[in-house]
């Protein structure tokens, strides 16, 4: 027997399931399949020979086959067979194939050529499938794994894109069939419909796959629809021998396509270039001819006679540089890339390098473009020039045109403007405008005298040019100089005119100037004068009056030396008419510096006269009334100056009784009622006060010297001090009633009011939220510095301030402080009273009510009880409970 240590780790396959379990090696269903397989797929082999078996273990036993299976799969001589019929015979040829086999690095796990030559199944069996292994599946590899792995991964590889199948291993995941088929269909499709297979019919999709593997690729049926569907787990070594043959039959298919392919590619590089030699030589021949017929037009240099005609050379010209000839250095362009690529292909492919035909080599077309920009160069140059030369000559001749036409326009109305006499009844200001008006005129004659002399320069040049139009040129040449001469000597003439009439009446404009700056001021003066004199005044005072009397005389003293004034304006109006008279000037207007004018100055002179008595009585009367209106002001004073402090201190006093809380509450509420009554005796003083503030009023006296105090001041205190006092004593009531109501002491009153008036430190009467706080714990309250004591204070506020002013009255924080300290009846308590008037129930009805209750509060309780929804409820039921909650604020009524 064989028992060789295993060879290197790359044959491994056999590790993984062929260490043999002589016992437990097959079970009869994977058995049959084997038998099957193996059988099948030895007689793939020995038909090569022209021989096959029958029955895989009997067959076998004489070692002829065995030998000549190993000599078809593996290409090579076994040693001489011995022919005999003897067992020994047998055992020989038996043990030769075995050394065959160890020989190829096999290693035979208790497998000897007895067990052979004996016909034991699962040994032959056993020795087929390392056959197998070695010669069908071991040179199996697929990116660096081999054997079982190998042939795994290039099944997953195969069937990856079909989404129904998932080949994890070589049992269950062909059952279905789909593996088959899709390892079929992938490298020919045309042998399958894969879309018409169903996962669900793997009986269908077996046979299929089987029939069209005998039928199409050669590979024999080696395994049993029936088999693989009625095993749970079928046999991995009869799945593996049967895919290794799909293997094999495609791999030879695919050896053959990649011969094609290489030869399809050397083909294809060797035609690309080819065509690319062809494309280059018509090319350089296209654009060769084509340089050829250009270069003789643009060698042409036979000029035209008219300039439309070498503009129409030119624009000929500018289609070659803008359409033919760009597509042609496209093309030389391209020639050379095209010429560059082939033999950049040429050399990666190992072909000899491209020689183009004689004359077409990529620097005889580069010879040739060099001469054809020669050409088109001085080709343009000559254009350019003949073109400069014709335009010289209609430059010349239109730019005559222009700047006579432009002379012409500007002359046009010249002469009658000049000869205009529009200065005779001119003012000055329009005088000095036609002035700078006419030297602006000169400037701009001046300035034309350039444009009049090149005129003049362009016609004789045209002339010497021999221009055909020069006759009419020289005609209007002419024509230009002789206007030119006229309008200098009508130039001159009006400057004179001008400037002697400026003189003129610069004179009568210095009069004009010297009057409006003697008469605005006056006239201001005057009236400034009779709006002070008409301007209706206000005093308070007698030192007010006193000051508008002595204003008022030092005013009428000036009235002399205005009236001087006002005769030197009127004597330089006059000057101005006597100049108007003598040298017969035609005034176009008014004085342009003011629009006053002898005949007002006099009317408001006369009326500044009139209103000074006027002023002179308005004066004395209003001495005399502000004499009365100090009377009433004092008047007034006096009386105030007492009743003011009086308020005052009854306003302190009432203070202090409230808050020194001498003797019991009855004891101060009968002292304010004495201070109520001696307060009430003192009102016919503040009527009197009111009297003399009505005469104040109606004398319109604003202000008062003599006291601080205003009747407001005075009402405002006296309504102060009545609510003051009544306000007190409501208090001390309601003490008295909330004492007797809680049962509260004296003392704790007492007590109540000191702390009160402790944090009260503005004697405000109200205390901040922070005053509170302490107040309640200088009172015993627990008040925490954490979020459940702030939560308390939050909640005693809402209490005590409800509309959240931010401010404690000490009405309030007695109702609070007088809450926390008696016993109140409460809604438990009121729940448990209607439970004993119900008789014990959850509910209450309405006749208990009224046989209990006084006929108004019964009614009332039955208009506001919710009725009962308990499930102990009778018709008419009312609920007691949610109106005892209700009538504490708990829940709503």
């Amino acid at each position: 027997m064989y028992n060789m240590d295993q060879y290197d780790g790359e044959v491994d396959y056999m590790q993984q399931e062929d260490d043999w379990d002589r016992d437990l090696l097959l079970d009869p269903a994977w058995e049959k399949q084997q038998r099957k397989t193996f059988t099948a797929w030895c007689n793939s082999h020995l038909r090569k020979a022209g021989t096959q078996i029958e029955n895989i273990e009997e067959d076998f036993r004489d070692g002829l086959k065995l030998m000549l299976l190993l000599e078809v799969i593996s290409g090579e001589r076994l040693a001489k067979p011995e022919r005999g019929k003897m067992r020994v015979h047998k055992i020989s040829n038996v043990n030769k194939a075995l050394d065959f086999i160890a020989s190829k690095g096999v290693k035979l796990v208790s497998i000897g050529a007895e067990e052979i030559v004996d016909g034991n199944a699962k040994m032959t069996l056993g020795m087929i499938w390392t056959i197998i292994l070695r010669f069908a599946i071991q040179d199996i590899s697929v990116e660096e794994t081999s054997a079982k792995e190998g042939l795994l991964l290039w099944c997953q590889r195969k069937t990856a894109p079909y989404k129904n199948v998932n080949i994890q291993n070589f049992h269950i995941s062909w059952k279905d069939g789909l593996g088959f088929c899709a390892l079929i269909h992938r490298h020919r499709p045309e042998l399958i419909d894969y879309g018409k297979l169903r996962k669900d019919d793997p009986m269908t999709n077996l046979n299929t796959a089987f029939d069209v593997a005998e039928k199409y690729l050669d590979i024999p049926k080696m395994l049993d629809a029936e088999d693989i569907v009625g095993t749970a787990r079928p046999d991995e070594k009869a799945i593996m021998t049967y895919v290794s043959s799909f293997y094999h039959a495609f791999s030879g298919a695919q050896k053959a396509e990649t011969a094609a392919n290489r030869i399809c590619k050397v083909l294809a590089v060797n035609q690309e270039n080819e065509q690319l030699m062809e494309d280059y030589e018509k090319l350089a021949s296209d654009l060769l001819e084509w340089i050829r017929r250009t270069i003789p037009w643009l060698e042409n240099r036979m000029p035209e006679n008219t300039m439309q005609a070498m503009q129409q050379k030119l624009e000929d010209f500018r289609d070659y540089r803008r359409l033919h000839k760009p597509p042609k250095v496209q093309e030389k362009c391209q020639l050379e890339i095209n010429f560059n690529t082939l033999q950049t292909k040429l050399r990666l492919s190992n072909r000899p390098a491209f020689m183009p035909s004689e004359g077409k080599m990529v620097s005889d077309i580069n010879n040739a473009w060099g001469n054809l920009e020669g050409a088109e160069k001085g080709y343009e140059e000559w254009l350019l020039n003949e073109i400069r030369r014709l335009e010289r000559l209609d430059h010349l001749a239109e730019k005559f045109r222009q700047k006579a036409a432009i002379h012409e326009a500007w002359t046009e109305g010249k002469e009658d403007m000049l000869q205009k006499r529009d200065y005779e009844t001119a003012s000055l200001s329009e005088i000095k405008a036609l002035l700078k008006k006419h030297e602006a005129f000169e400037s701009d004659l001046a300035a034309h005298q350039d444009r009049v002399e090149q005129i003049a320069a362009i016609a004789q040049e045209l002339n010497e040019l021999d221009y055909y139009d020069s006759p009419s040129v020289n005609a209007r040449c002419q024509r230009i100089c002789d206007q030119w001469d006229a309008l200098g000597a009508l130039t001159q003439k009006r400057s004179e005119a001008l400037q002697r009439t400026e003189k003129l009446l610069e004179t009568i404009d210095q009069l004009y100037l010297e009057f409006a700056k003697r008469a605005a001021p006056f006239n201001n003066w005057m009236e400034g004068a009779m709006e002070d004199l008409q301007d209706t005044f206000i005093v308070h005072t007698i030192e007010e009056i006193q000051g508008l009397s002595t204003a008022h005389e030092q005013f009428k003293a000036t009235l002399p030396e205005a009236d001087k004034e006002r005769q030197a304006i009127l004597g330089i109006h006059n000057e101005i008419a006597k100049i108007v008279q003598t040298y017969h000037v035609n005034m176009a207007g008014t004085n342009p510096y003011t629009t006053i004018n002898p005949q007002e100055i006099n009317a408001k002179w006369d009326k500044v006269r009139q209103l000074v008595p006027q002023r002179d009585q308005a004066l004395i009367e209003e001495h005399a009334r502000q004499q009365n209106n100090e009377r009433l002001r004092r008047q007034f004073a006096n009386q105030a100056n007492v009743i003011g402090p009086w308020i005052q201190n009854k306003m302190e006093e009432i203070g202090r009784i409230s808050i020194e809380m001498h003797g019991t509450l009855e004891d101060q509420l009968t002292h304010l009622r004495q201070y109520e009554k001696s307060i009430v005796n003192y009102k016919p003083k503040i009527d009197q006060l009111e009297g003399d503030h009505q005469l104040i009023q109606e004398a319109l006296i604003f202000d008062n010297k003599h006291t601080n105090y205003t009747m407001e001041h005075i009402r405002v205190g006296w309504e102060q001090l009545l609510t003051t006092i009544a306000r007190t004593i409501n208090e001390i009531e309601n003490q008295i009633l909330t004492r007797d109501a809680k049962g509260i002491s004296q003392e704790q009153l007492n007590e109540f009011r000191a702390s009160f008036n402790h944090f009260d430190r503005d004697h405000s009467g109200t205390l901040g939220a922070e005053e509170f706080k302490a107040c309640l714990i200088s009172l015993g309250f627990d008040i925490a510095n954490d979020a459940q004591g702030e939560n308390e204070f939050s909640r005693i506020m809402s209490i005590v301030d409800p509309n959240r002013m931010g401010i404690v009255t000490f009405q309030a924080f007695i109702d609070f402080m007088s809450r926390e300290t008696a016993d109140t009846d409460t809604a438990d308590q009121v729940m448990a009273s209607f439970k004993v008037l119900a008789g014990d129930k959850n509910y209450i009805l309405a006749d208990e009510l009224r046989r209990e209750l006084p006929p108004d509060q019964a009614d009332y309780c039955i208009a506001r009880m919710a009725p009962y929804t308990g499930p102990d409820g009778v018709p008419g039921a009312l609920d007691y409970m949610s109106f005892s909650t209700a009538l504490y604020g708990e829940s709503d009524l």
